[in-house]
């Protein structure tokens, strides 16, 4: 049976923070030639973080010696380095602010910005005055939130579960379909940004999770989960309902985890992905209203965007991140 420590995760997790890029450069830089951009699978990315999140967490709780050794790893991966990126903001764009230095630090919207961010509800606060038009500063962020509920949640789950996790399979398929009744009816009602706030996204969560705890039956019959993920997604897609293309979608994510060995050592030189992931919003945003994109060739001031989000993300993993785990 196969190695589950052998897989492509840390691939996997570069190629959807390049999608959700990607897609940000075509819709922030507000530039015709790279308007076709848009058309990055974003969504599907931030989903597909959610799944492997739920694969890899259930395993971290699973294997963690005490609750506290839990916490202590999840918070240690993800906290740290999201207060850098809110208190860079904060500071440094005030270097872009179409207000003076005395007037931006004295303005009681750059405090508010930087608490509410700071403790994760950056929806009460997403703006710095005179900062990109007092447009949302980060709008990666909001996946930070829900995935600290994520990991808050797990522990629970566990409980829930019942003694020997006896129940652990029916309580995690009954907790998907819940959440799918959310996300499909806000969906429906044209509120799709409330669609996927918790408990909506929480069905990509568990479908991780019950890959992991399914981990063997599911690489026996890989190939045949494949191809069957495949036509369900797209059924879903003609008849617009999500039903079973979350779990199909993670099915799909897990297949591409765990094929293609060539590429089992892709972060043998660290993880930039979440560095790469919280810095590459504002850094867009910077480029555009520096006008780089409108007064330079876009597609070559589109690929210098991306070369100095890789230089951040590998900076803040070497330099920052990698000294708390």
């Amino acid at each position: 049976m196969q190695d589950i420590t052998k897989n492509n995760f840390d691939f996997i997790r570069v190629l959807l923070a390049f999608i959700v890029f990607v897609g940000h450069l075509g819709a922030l830089s507000v530039s015709p030639q790279l308007k076709f951009l848009e058309h990055s699978p974003v969504e599907v990315a931030v989903f597909s973080f959610f799944i492997v999140s739920g694969f890899l967490i259930a395993r971290s709780y699973e294997r963690s010696s005490s609750l506290k050794s839990y916490a202590k790893k999840r918070f240690n991966r993800i906290v740290p380095a999201y207060l850098l990126v809110v208190f860079l903001c904060t500071v440094l764009l005030s270097l872009v602010s179409k207000l003076p230095f005395s007037e931006y630090f004295g303005n009681t919207q750059v405090y508010k910005y930087w608490f509410w961010n700071s403790i994760f509800m950056n929806f009460k606060s997403p703006w710095l005055p005179g900062v990109f038009g007092n447009q949302a500063v980060n709008g990666a962020l909001w996946t930070l939130k829900i995935e600290m509920c994520f990991y808050i949640a797990v522990p629970f789950m566990f409980l829930f579960f019942g003694k020997n996790n006896k129940y652990r399979n029916v309580s995690l398929i009954v907790l998907y379909f819940l959440s799918l009744v959310f996300l499909n009816y806000f969906e429906m009602t044209g509120k799709p940004a409330i669609s996927r706030q918790l408990p909506g996204s929480l069905c990509y969560f568990i479908g991780g999770m019950l890959l992991y705890f399914n981990f063997d039956k599911f690489i026996q019959h890989k190939h045949t989960l494949f191809i069957i993920a495949i036509i369900t997604v797209w059924i879903d897609l003609i008849f617009k309902i999500k039903l079973f293309s979350p779990i199909m979608i993670s099915i799909i994510v897990l297949y591409i985890a765990y094929s293609f060995k060539f590429l089992n050592n892709f972060g043998k030189y660290g993880d930039f992905t979440y560095g790469i992931y919280i810095f590459h919003f504002p850094v867009i945003r910077v480029f555009q209203t520096l006008g780089l994109f409108e007064d330079y060739n876009p597609y070559v001031m589109g690929i210098i965007c991306m070369l100095t989000v890789i230089g951040i993300g590998v900076s803040s993993w070497h330099f920052y991140e990698k000294r708390f785990l």
